[in-house]
């Protein structure tokens, strides 16, 4: 393998120093090795290779997904599950962080995606963690990290990717993403506790709320709630596709925002559409990007040799564990997670099957590692979301953010060391 096969790799790092975006680092890089490294293949193969990576009918899971993302924030779904959060963890220190944290596990069974979760949850809450008297770097912190949560509780759509990609279940990983998704929930919150306590910071509720109070907001919050278990028990009894619940989804939230709630109006669903829209598109452009330099990296061999050099190295599972987690969050400084998804699980899957790890647990550490590299500078996603809606500075972010980087590390170590953390469900009920 010759310097010049990897030149397009060291062109893609290049342009990520030069801030160019991801979608058109992936395509720069890979139009340079059609058109000047590797001479003898036609360079409509670039083309063709990002529109046939297209023409897959799980993709649609993603916009779906999304759709029924957007549709929920406007059905009044989001409101609900807020108040719900505040009687059940406000009367805890820091309370209205905490209520941030819990709020995210419940939207992972709704949007699916950290980034709209971030930017919905800084829009929403982190005013009111202002009005309460917290830093608002803090705010915008506890809100990027708690996001984490979102994607890895089903229907995640880096789950979605992942199983795509691997060739695994979807709804073994929608299950396996369950108890690993608390389990953040719970560090996260364990951490808001501690930092809260030393800052000061008061619990949003005099008083933990009575059994009747949260009883009331829990049947107004069923709804909602209900979604995740429909969609797993629906693929686990075969009664429609990961697709088709991505579907099932929407139109469930436009019943319940329509009939349900009422507080769906026609005027929104232009709105939604827009929304929905944009957020597949910049999503998809990504893919298709990412897809095309996963073409290229194949034809070049460059994933046989890697695995080759990897199994040549390392012989413990958990060492291999380890120094892929490192990786992962080194590549998740640069790339987002989707696109990481479709560029390292070809690298690094066989290399993990060889050594015996299930490709399920290893689907559920490369999407929690990722999502952590999201929250965490340089380029962060999750990051640059909400310190864009926050007016935050990005050096008060780094001051606030390294706590919650230690425990979200933390949770990567327990899920990499006990692998029943992911596969206990999978393994009990598929």
């Amino acid at each position: 393998m010759t310097f010049l096969s990897f030149s397009p790799v060291i062109l893609l790092f290049v342009l990520f120093g030069l801030r160019v975006p991801i979608a058109i680092s992936l395509l720069t890089a890979t139009a340079f090795y059609f058109g000047f490294v590797n001479t003898f293949m036609p360079k409509e193969t670039m083309i063709q290779t990002m529109v046939a990576s297209m023409e897959s009918f799980p993709y649609l899971a993603i916009p779906f997904f999304t759709c029924a993302g957007v549709v929920f924030n406007y059905a009044g779904i989001t409101e609900r599950l807020m108040r719900l959060a505040e009687l059940l963890f406000g009367h805890m220190r820091g309370g209205m962080a905490q209520v941030n944290v819990a709020l995210s596990a419940m939207m992972g069974g709704l949007s699916g995606s950290a980034n709209a979760d971030a930017a919905m949850q800084t829009k929403m809450i982190v005013p009111e963690m202002e009005k309460l008297g917290y830093d608002r770097a803090f705010s915008t912190v506890v809100t990027a990290a708690s996001a984490c949560i979102t994607p890895i509780i089903p229907p995640g759509i880096i789950l979605i990717l992942y199983a795509l990609v691997a060739d695994v279940s979807v709804a073994k990983m929608f299950l396996a993403g369950f108890l690993p998704g608390l389990m953040l929930c719970v560090i996260l919150m364990i951490t808001v506790a501690v930092i809260s306590r030393i800052k000061g910071y008061a619990p949003s509720r005099e008083s933990r709320a009575s059994l009747k109070e949260i009883g009331a907001q829990l049947v107004r919050s069923i709804w909602a709630l209900l979604l995740p278990f429909g969609i797993i028990m629906g693929l686990r009894f075969g009664v429609f596709t990961p697709t088709e619940a991505g579907a099932v989804a929407v139109v469930y939230a436009l019943f319940v925002g329509a009939v349900i709630y009422r507080e769906l109006k026609w005027s929104d669903l232009s709105k939604i559409v827009e929304e929905s829209v944009l957020a597949t598109a910049g999503v998809m452009f990504i893919i298709c990007a990412a897809n095309a330099f996963a073409a290229y990296l194949t034809w070049e061999g460059i994933p046989a040799a890697f695995s080759s050099y990897l199994l040549s190295s390392i012989s413990d599972p958990i060492v291999l564990l380890l120094v892929i987690n490192l990786l992962l969050l080194f590549i998740g400084f640069f790339f987002e997670g989707g696109s990481a998804i479709i560029l390292m699980t070809p690298l690094l899957l066989p290399v993990a099957t060889q050594l015996g790890i299930d490709p399920v647990h290893f689907g559920i550490i490369m999407a929690v590692n990722l999502t952590i590299a999201g929250f965490t500078p340089p380029v962060g996603t999750m990051m640059f979301i909400t310190i864009s809606i926050a007016k935050v500075r990005i050096e008060d972010y780094v001051r606030h953010a390294w706590p919650f980087f230690i425990a979200l590390v933390f949770a990567l170590f327990l899920l990499s060391v006990f692998p029943q953390i992911a596969l206990f469900l999978p393994e009990t009920f598929l």
